[in-house]
């Protein structure tokens, strides 16, 4: 079987595509599956830089480490590099799809959230907000990703 590659896209890659990015390694890293992640953001302001410390707080209350991914912007090759490219809403999807370099490549990109349908479509961006705010991403994005994992484990 060969290694699933996933990529988390948000605007600026420091809050909520990193904190997605940490879940999803986490869980199947605990789960075993093969998957390689990354995560990017639709805008470059933040490229280069390590994810918010509130972003980092709220995920190391949660036992898991993001302090080692940086932000960097999402290219149209991560279409042919990635098999599932997932947005934290739909404004940044609708910037990752204007990217994609071939339309029979725009199937791999859909929203976070489709992992989990009795919640909100959209995970809001904590950015402006506190640590509440980060909490609530967190949710949302644990959520999802366990379903995220039930889907690549049994292919529900």
């Amino acid at each position: 079987m060969s290694t699933t590659r996933i990529l988390l896209v948000c605007m600026g890659n420091i809050c909520r595509s990193p904190m997605a990015e940490g879940l999803v390694r986490h869980k199947a890293h605990a789960l075993g599956l093969d998957i390689s992640t990354d995560s990017a953001g639709t805008i470059d302001h933040h490229a280069g830089e390590a994810p918010d410390p509130r972003a980092q707080r709220c995920m190391e209350q949660h036992g898991i480490t993001i302090g080692d991914l940086r932000a960097r912007r999402i290219l149209p090759e991560d279409f042919r590099s990635f098999d599932l490219l997932l947005a934290m809403d739909q404004s940044n999807l609708d910037g990752m799809l204007r990217l994609a370099p071939a339309p029979a490549l725009a199937h791999k990109a859909r929203l976070m959230m489709t992992y989990a349908p009795d919640l909100p479509v959209e995970v809001p961006d904590p950015w402006y907000g506190g640590p509440e705010d980060f909490e609530q991403a967190f949710r949302l994005l644990d959520r999802a990703t366990d379903n995220l994992m039930d889907t690549l484990r049994y292919g529900r």
